[in-house]
């Protein structure tokens, strides 16, 4: 399941944006294999910081909420790729990406939740978190301070 599509990307750059960025044969179009490429490789990227707290992709289907947000940083991932591709990059489209990070980072460390109506699927290969069984300490550190 993709977030974004080419055509979202081409229609957030332009369409001569996205040759001038894509075309390095110089034929005056789109090259569809490096916008894939470029698209591809943001969608991992974020499903790299997903996949430690949910099942990967995401699903977005009943979820516009989830959707707009994902979409949001997916497509400034790739428009940053794009650019990669052909220094210098535009400091508008680097801060993008760190501001795309530094969500993602967020997400992944447990400080933001995905919005959703419904719950998402947690990643079942996160493991199980163990929890302590069984009956209240009586030595603390708190109880060995008056001694």
């Amino acid at each position: 399941m993709a977030y974004v599509s080419n055509a979202d990307i081409q229609a957030l750059l332009g369409t001569a944006a996205t040759i001038e960025l894509t075309d390095d044969a110089g034929s005056g179009t789109i090259n569809a294999s490096i916008l894939t490429t470029a698209r591809i490789g943001a969608e991992g990227e974020a499903n790299s910081y997903f996949a430690t707290r949910y099942r990967v992709p995401v699903e977005l289907s009943n979820e516009a909420e989830v959707a707009a947000v994902i979409q949001t940083f997916v497509l400034d991932l790739a428009v940053y790729r794009l650019h990669s591709r052909k220094p210098p990059i535009p400091d508008d489209i680097v801060r993008r990406r760190q501001e795309a990070v530094a969500w993602l980072s967020r997400v992944a460390d447990g400080r933001v939740r995905l919005p959703s109506i419904a719950l998402l699927q947690d990643n079942d290969a996160a493991g199980l978190i163990g929890k302590a069984t069984g009956p209240t300490r009586t030595m603390t550190r708190e109880s060995l301070d008056d001694i």
